[in-house]
C-alpha cells in the first residue's frame, strides 16, 4: 500500500502513525514533493470512486485563487478539474491510501485507515 502525505497535516501523522502501530507495509509518498501525474489522479480517483472535486480542498488559498466554488461539476468539467490537483498539488485532500486490493480511501479518520488495513 501507499500513503500520500504531507508530513505537515495532523492527520497525515495520525495515520502514518496507526500504521505503524500496526505493523503494516507501506510507502510514503509526499505529494507534494513527488507530484502525482494527472494520469496517476486519474487512477486513484477510479480507486476511491470519487470524481476529482470530492478530493478538493477548497479552503486552500490557490482553491480561491482559482474560483473553484465556481466551477461546474459534471463529466464535461472533469478534466480542468484533474489538470488544477496535478498542477496544483496543494488541492489534493490527504491522506490517500491505495489498498493493496486496487482499491483506495481517504484516510482522514482512524476509521478510515483502519478499513484500508483491512482490504
Amino acid at each position: 500500500m501507499e500513503i500520500w502525505i504531507n508530513p505537515a497535516c495532523s492527520k497525515c501523522r495520525s495515520a502514518i502513525g496507526l500504521l505503524d502501530a500496526e505493523g503494516a507495509d507501506y510507502t510514503v509518498r509526499r505529494y507534494l514533493e513527488d507530484v502525482p501525474s494527472a494520469d496517476e489522479i486519474r487512477d486513484v480517483l477510479e480507486r476511491l470512486g470519487l470524481e476529482p472535486w470530492d478530493i478538493v480542498r477548497t479552503q486552500e488559498a490557490v482553491a480561491k485563487e482559482l474560483g473553484l466554488k465556481e466551477w461546474a461539476r459534471d463529466a464535461a468539467s472533469r478534466e480542468r478539474w484533474i489538470t488544477a490537483l496535478a498542477g496544483h498539488p496543494k488541492l489534493i485532500q490527504r491522506p490517500i491510501i491505495t489498498a493493496d486490493d486496487g482499491t483506495a480511501v481517504v484516510a482522514r479518520s482512524e476509521e478510515a485507515v483502519r478499513d484500508a488495513l483491512s482490504r
